[in-house]
């Protein structure tokens, strides 16, 4: 599944926020090394650089795509191509990091505690997941995606979410954790242009879906469909300006 960084950079500065937010609650005063796991195209990775400038940090995602964007644009870093199934550091870790990553991987049950063990003593996990399964744009998107000649080509991407419940995250956690901070926010995002929210899903949810229509002839029927749907789903305002709340999962744990 081939990702597109400029896709997914035109609304750099909203999916960059989030990271901000779970960078300002690690408490790390200095790190020796960083890990940034599914850094995409370094944006996040950016972050990590200014708050430790010293620090050895290593970029981990598993798009060729994203990585080459890092290595041109991104900070200096260690990039690397990896799985982040079954990615643990092969030497502890001061901070591992993860922004808008793991909800594309399950088994969290699995990997946090693992992520956990490769810490240093006093290391923080600080994770943010997007929780939005259940919103509008992602029932239009499963909605249209079964009710097109495309259903057999995209029936396997649904799969549900691994998202879990921030009491399912403490109770995974807290055995491997001396210090734990767990909340949700949700950001009102104001989007402008034609079709923002089809824009702003081109860069995310939709990947799996347009990478298995890539070559069928399907594509442009089943974005126009989406875009349709997503339309009706967030009506822009008299002002031009749609609306796209987004709910989003946070993460801390120190060991």
């Amino acid at each position: 599944m081939a990702w597109d960084p400029s896709t997914y950079l035109a609304f750099d500065d909203l999916r960059t926020r989030p990271a901000a937010d779970l960078l300002a609650r690690v408490r790390m005063e200095s790190s020796q090394h960083v890990y940034d796991l599914g850094c995409g195209p370094g944006n996040s990775t950016a972050l990590l650089r200014a708050r430790w400038p010293d620090a050895h940090i290593t970029g981990v995602d598993n798009s060729p795509e994203m990585l080459d964007r890092a290595r041109r644009n991104g900070p200096q870093a260690d990039w690397l191509e990896a799985d982040l199934t079954s990615f643990v550091p092969e030497a502890p870790a001061d901070v591992l990091f993860s922004n808008a990553a793991y909800h594309w991987v399950p088994e969290h049950d699995r990997i946090f505690p693992a992520l956990m063990n490769g810490l240093n003593p006093g290391g923080m996990l600080a994770v943010q997941m997007p929780a939005n399964f259940d919103a509008p744009s992602h029932r239009t998107i499963r909605e249209v995606a079964a009710g097109g000649p495309w259903a057999e080509q995209v029936r396997e991407i649904d799969r549900g979410t691994p998202i879990l419940s921030l009491e399912a995250y403490y109770g995974m956690l807290a055995p491997h954790a001396s210090y734990l901070d767990l909340w949700t926010t949700e950001y009102l995002q104001p989007l402008t242009g034609e079709d923002p929210v089809l824009n702003w899903v081109k860069g995310t949810a939709l990947t799996p879906y347009l990478a298995k229509l890539k070559g069928t002839g399907l594509s442009d029927a089943f974005l126009q469909a989406c875009a349709d749907g997503l339309r009706a789903a967030y009506p822009a305002l008299a002002s031009g300006v749609t609306l796209f709340p987004f709910r989003r999962i946070f993460l801390v744990a120190g060991r």
